[in-house]
């Protein structure tokens, strides 16, 4: 995935840290100079190692079966999570996980695909493809939230919504577009954060915010890479080339104002430090959400809309 040689350099640098801090320790021997260099030397390879990741690094990365989920996350920025199910329509669906929690001072709901760390787990939960009954168990907790006065936050990582036969029975079209409607003008702040794959409309269904964030690693576009290879170049195994040419990464959305932040990751991916991340994310929600209550409930619906109106629009 990653480019072998830098790879094997940082790996050589992680190791001559550990071997000078042992020997520091374990002898009395002050090697702190030697060590801050290290140190130096590591973070400026890492930080240039993450600026020359390709985008189709960038969609494996995203990929990755150890990369942390929506439950992952939310163990470790929020206190007394109570996980709530069910449409009340028809059944809960395991692939969208959402529930009501504490983050410091803040009372908040959470909503958030959910992937598994194992094969047995993803069939579970579906891949993290949602059916219509999740889309409608998300719209049911974030009208209890806007009921209740709770912010929003959602975690978005999902290739896109199940698109099988029974699910388009059940209304998978009309299920997302009343998210997308219903969210727009929902009165309490909502603050969306892409942690994995944001795959098309599957994403849409619970990312209209008042804040978009990405981990800089994770990927936001309306079709997979191998989807648009197969329109565009009538050849799925196209997808490397595809992937350079849908501006599907944090730093071109955030060029093009469509995302709000980027979160940074270490090099190998949120995997590699979670608790870091989980951090950053934390405090970027505690900042927003004070930033919120100091607004009314039409200042924060309009924000909304004139975000989503600036959108794609040329000067």
């Amino acid at each position: 995935m990653f480019t072998i040689d830098i790879q094997e350099k940082i790996e050589k640098l992680e190791g001559d840290i550990k071997k000078l801090k042992l020997i520091s320790s374990s002898n009395e021997i002050d090697l702190s100079d030697k060590i801050t260099d290290l140190e130096n030397k590591l973070k400026k390879l890492t930080s240039e190692a993450c600026i020359n990741l390709s985008p189709h690094e960038k969609v494996s990365l995203s990929r990755d079966i150890k990369r942390p989920t929506t439950k992952d996350y939310v163990s470790k920025i929020c206190s007394n999570f109570i996980e709530l199910h069910g449409d009340r329509l028809y059944k809960d669906d395991p692939s969208i996980i959402g529930g009501i929690g504490n983050i410091d001072e803040f009372s908040v709901t959470i909503i958030g695909h959910q992937k598994g760390n194992n094969v047995h787990e993803n069939i579970k939960r579906n891949f993290g493809m949602p059916h219509p009954e999740g889309y409608r168990k998300a719209l049911r907790l974030m009208k209890q939230a806007e009921k209740f006065k709770r912010p929003i936050i959602t975690f978005i990582d999902t290739p896109g919504a199940f698109c099988g036969i029974e699910a388009e029975e059940r209304g998978q079209g009309e299920a997302i577009a009343k998210n997308l409607f219903e969210m727009s003008k929902l009165k309490v702040p909502i603050i969306c954060f892409v942690i994995g794959e944001g795959g098309s409309g599957g994403a849409l269904g619970i990312g209209v915010g008042n804040d978009i964030c990405m981990l800089e690693h994770s990927v936001y576009s309306v079709i997979s890479p191998e989807g648009l290879s197969s329109i565009l170049f009538k050849d799925p195994s196209k997808s490397k080339e595809a992937s350079e040419v849908m501006k599907l990464t944090s730093q071109d959305l955030q060029e093009l104002k469509i995302i709000d932040k980027i979160i940074e990751e270490p090099f190998k991916g949120a995997q590699a430090n979670v608790e870091k991340v989980s951090e950053d994310i934390k405090s970027f929600i505690i900042e927003r959400l004070n930033h919120y209550k100091e607004l009314s409930e039409a200042e924060i619906i309009t924000q909304r809309y004139n975000k989503f109106r600036e959108i794609g629009k040329c000067l």
